[in-house]
């Protein structure tokens, strides 16, 4: 599926949830708790929903978790969570709510690709737990049982006939599984800024796929302490230029708001403005070629950082189409970070060289 030039921009931007998120319980003290819903959608409420279309999402059927999970994985993820659930891993537990949770939660994901390359949405994001992107395609870990947004790309290519999709993942965790599943595929442009060294380990720059997926693979690693102006400065300087070289048919954003400066998981710094900038550069070189933007929730673990930085995110995106084009003033400098990324990534993707 090409992008055109243009697309209807008549409906409402979609805002995708369902209430077995909340059912997911994985026990006290656990930062990947249900509260991260009810703060994101209380504030959401005091803003009036910031004219977003609110749906409940459907479960995903099975053939869409097969796509990406074996059979295997998935009927384990359904039979721990009917026996009452239990620890998977040290990070990662179930409970007897936890699999009509994650069917939702893919669900979501699945249904926001469905608007948005149908044309009823011009933008959206689902917001579900348990999160996604650390789900490789036969193991939870990481506070994630299925890939959600590894399960709505692989949708867009094979049910909607999308050709490319490119997944950001700024999430500060490195999303390992979403770059495992996409690793040998040119179909995904896969690209993640993430804090290194953190959890899961993985995400070196050296890493750039394999095969057929060499050099659609880019990890950004960043330093202890990066802020808006090195994350933006590498979404608006190394993402937007790869985004325009790799012109795909949907871009999906893999949305974790934990390297937020209040997160207590990392020690990135940015704040709410970052995460504006950051969506308003997609949002801008998206438009231009008439490509819808979706994002998928992953972290973020301080309630009102969350909250205060999902409605930044949300309120870039409603502007889909709106024809507002003008840059942050964060995207004004290409920090030094970006400068050496943009040389590293250049060497696969020549169109991209400063020269």
């Amino acid at each position: 599926m090409s992008p055109g030039p243009e697309r209807a921009v008549a409906a409402p931007p979609v805002f995708l949830s369902h209430p077995s998120a909340l059912d997911h319980d994985t026990g006290g003290g656990h930062p990947e708790r249900p509260e991260r819903i009810v703060a994101i959608e209380a504030e959401l409420e005091r803003r009036g929903w910031l004219g977003f279309q609110r749906v409940q999402s459907d479960p995903a059927a099975q053939e869409d978790l097969l796509r990406v999970h074996p059979a295997g994985h998935v009927e384990a993820i359904r039979a721990l969570s009917e026996r009452g659930g239990g620890a998977i891993d040290l990070d990662t537990v179930t409970s007897r709510g936890s699999w009509e949770a994650a069917l939702h939660a893919a669900g979501g994901a699945v249904e926001l690709v469905d608007r948005l390359l149908q044309g009823s949405a011009p933008a959206g994001i689902s917001v579900a737990r348990p999160p996604g992107h650390h789900a490789e395609a036969a193991r939870a870990m990481g506070f994630c049982l299925f890939n959600n947004v590894a399960v709505a790309a692989r949708h867009a290519l094979d049910l909607h006939e999308a050709e490319r999709v490119l997944i950001l993942d700024w999430d500060v965790h490195h999303g390992n599984g979403t770059n495992a599943i996409f690793h040998a595929s040119d179909q995904v442009l896969f690209v993640s800024i993430h804090q290194w060294p953190l959890y899961p380990g993985t995400g070196s720059s050296r890493d750039v796929g394999s095969g057929a997926g060499e050099g659609f693979t880019v990890n950004l690693p960043v330093p202890d302490g990066s802020g808006d102006a090195v994350f933006v400065s590498l979404v608006a300087h190394v993402v937007v230029p790869l985004l325009r070289a790799y012109r795909p048919g949907l871009v999906l954003l893999s949305a974790g708001f934990d390297a937020h400066r209040d997160d207590p998981l990392a020690g990135c710094e940015v704040t709410e403005d970052g995460y504006r900038a950051m969506t308003r550069s997609v949002r801008r070189a998206a438009d231009a070629l008439g490509v819808p933007v979706g994002a998928v929730l992953e972290g973020g673990y301080d309630l009102a950082a969350l909250a205060r930085s999902v409605v930044a995110t949300m309120e870039e995106l409603g502007q889909v189409g709106s024809g507002l084009a003008e840059p942050s003033a964060l995207e004004a400098d290409v920090h030094p970070i970006a400068r050496e990324a943009l040389m590293r990534v250049a060497r696969d993707w020549p169109q991209l060289s400063p020269a």
